[in-house]
């Protein structure tokens, strides 16, 4: 069975040597000293390793299960599910007014991808709940928050969002689902969802689902759409959960991976719901809770590759193959192992340099959630914005990608189930698809993103870049990161350039360009976090640090990420820059 250890000791070096949390004027940094983050961490991996890693098998074989309209979730989850909720985690960065303990999201997504990389399918049901919880912090009335967060902040009762029809996904405006108002106020919900992850299960004592739905006589379009809260079971006047709402799972839907979290069809059948927000102001809510699982699916991306790449350095070590062609490295061996031939080690190190520059590139992500919410730092709101979509995307594809690289260290081990590797595989695809598939998460980038606040945002990240360079550029040690930064950041300046050129006049020329677009601008966001990493290094070797083995392993590492992974913005450009031609060379009918 595949293991995970939580890699605690990189994160501490995240949050401490490159981010700095807690030398940070942000309110609540103070707090996030390196022995209670530690501490923190620490518990939260020994949860993972003993408990949630030895359910991630069982809950692939098992799956979720219908029974008279009852969905069970897989042995053990149910029981787990009491443990992480008695520990106080599913609160961990919630607000201590409800029952959270009101700390700050950067170690919060640190912890969350400790509980991913463990088990992602279980993790969903207290990430989509923290996401519901959000909206209803963000939107809800002081009735509401009272009514609903304590208990879902606790986990007592979770949460969802309800958004894809059979007919409509990404275009929302074609959703058929109705909300007919009541003399109460209430609301009469009918209509059907699908995909509806961690739709219902034996886990919690009541499910608070979010539900995009019209109002009859709205504007037409994604401007008639509302959002509504929808018990799965209506509450009484003291707050206690009363009579069955009328909310009923439809199915289970038989997926690719992720089999431990019960993706539903729901059916609302004059269900009643209470509006959430404004009245046709539906996705400005519905947004609070898809841009945070957004990130959270970013997170889920880095995570599978992080434990998918542990196992396969587990096996390339202790597998033997062949001969290293430079000699023998095992002579007490019929053959030497995996971990000696070049190949290999590309393989491991294209896995390793993306997910420790994944993870600082999420955490420095999650930091800016802090300063924008706790600092109201309007900069780091724009800047956030600007990357979220390039967060999702390009953290889920590159995170597939490397699953399917650990896989592939296995041979055809890898490829038989008893093994594991094809569970992180198979679990990392949904990535790229929920909370916006990446193509449509490019299309947001390039159509609405690069354009918000006038450009500020893009314009202070290139002066970013442009400052840390010409501050770090003097320094020869850094030579080996600065000079690759400077040419794939200019290599980014350049491809927004010609959406301001070529894509006024032909918007396909923009479009066609736009998923390098998000791959070019990803590798130089990792490019940057690997600059700091390795500035972060060199001052630590500098300091005497007693690590050394750490330090160097780091720089090392940098340097592969900026010799073999960063120069791929030439290609990305060069695609971009060959416009939408040959895109659209084709009619319909000749595919």
């Amino acid at each position: 069975m595949p293991s995970y250890t939580a890699p605690t000791k990189d994160m501490a070096f995240v949050l401490h040597e490159v981010l700095k949390t807690h030398q940070s004027d942000v309110p609540g940094y103070s707090d996030l000293e390196p022995e209670f983050t530690g501490a923190v961490l620490e518990e939260a991996g020994k949860l993972a390793s003993d408990v949630l890693t030895p359910l991630n098998v069982v809950g692939d074989r098992e799956g979720c299960r219908l029974e008279n309209g009852v969905v069970y979730t897989p042995t053990g989850f149910k029981a787990a599910f009491e443990q992480m909720k008695d520990g106080g985690w599913t609160g961990l960065d919630m607000p201590e007014e409800f029952g959270g303990q009101n700390m700050p999201a950067v170690l919060g997504t640190a912890v969350g991808e400790i509980f991913s990389g463990a088990n992602q399918a279980f993790t969903m049901y207290q990430g989509l709940t923290h996401g519901a919880a959000s909206a209803i912090l963000a939107h809800g009335t002081d009735d509401q928050k009272a009514t609903y967060l304590p208990k879902m902040i606790s986990c007592e009762w979770t949460g969802t969002m309800n958004l894809t029809e059979p007919h409509c996904g990404t275009d929302l405006g074609l959703m058929r689902t109705k909300a007919e108002p009541q003399e109460d106020g209430s609301y009469k919900v009918s209509g059907q969802k699908i995909f509806i992850s961690a739709g219902d299960h034996d886990m919690s004592d009541n499910v608070i689902h979010l539900v995009l739905a019209k109002i009859p006589g709205g504007p037409d379009g994604i401007k008639g759409v509302s959002l509504f809260i929808v018990p799965k079971f209506n509450l009484n006047d003291d707050g206690s959960v009363g009579a069955r709402n009328g909310v009923s799972v439809g199915n289970i839907e038989k997926k690719m991976g992720i089999h431990g979290n019960s993706t539903c069809v729901m059916n609302y059948d004059e269900a009643t719901g209470y509006l959430l927000g404004d009245m046709h102001k539906g996705m400005r809510a519905m947004f609070t809770m898809m841009n945070e699982a957004r990130l959270g699916v970013a997170m889920q991306g880095l995570a599978q590759a992080e434990a998918a790449y542990q196992n396969a350095v587990i096996y390339a070590k202790d597998r033997l193959q062949g001969r290293d062609v430079t000699g023998v490295k095992n002579p007490d061996g019929p053959a030497d192992p995996l971990i000696v031939h070049p190949d290999i080690r590309r393989s491991l190190m294209d896995q390793k340099s993306f997910i420790e520059g994944a993870r600082a590139f999420l955490l420095w992500g999650a930091q800016l959630i802090d300063q924008s919410h706790r600092a109201g730092d309007e900069e780091a709101e724009g800047l956030i914005s600007l990357m979220t979509p390039v967060l999702k995307g390009f953290l889920t594809d590159q995170g597939y990608d490397m699953t399917v690289l650990a896989q592939q260290i296995y041979g055809g081990h890898g490829y038989i189930e008893e093994n594991g590797m094809s569970q992180f595989t198979r679990d990392a695809r949904i990535a790229q698809i929920y909370e916006g598939a990446n193509g449509v998460q490019a299309l947001d980038l390039v159509g609405r993103k690069l354009a918000a606040g006038g450009g500020k945002p893009i314009m202070g990240f290139f002066e970013m870049i442009k400052a840390f360079c010409k501050e770090q550029g003097e320094d020869e040690a850094m030579s080996d990161f600065i000079e690759p930064l400077k040419t794939a950041s200019k290599h980014l300046q350049a491809s927004a350039m010609f959406f301001m050129q070529s894509g006024m006049k032909n918007p396909n020329d923009a479009l066609a360009g736009s998923y390098d677009f998000m791959h070019l601008f990803g590798h130089v966001c990792l490019g940057f976090v690997w600059a700091k990493s390795a500035r972060a290094a060199l001052d630590a070797l500098e300091n005497g640090a007693s690590d050394v083995a750490f330090y160097e392993t780091k720089l090392a590492t940098a340097r592969y990420y900026m010799a073999r992974r960063l120069p791929a913005t030439a290609m990305h450009l060069a695609r971009i820059e060959s416009g939408a031609s040959t895109v659209m060379a084709l009619d319909a009918e000749q595919f």
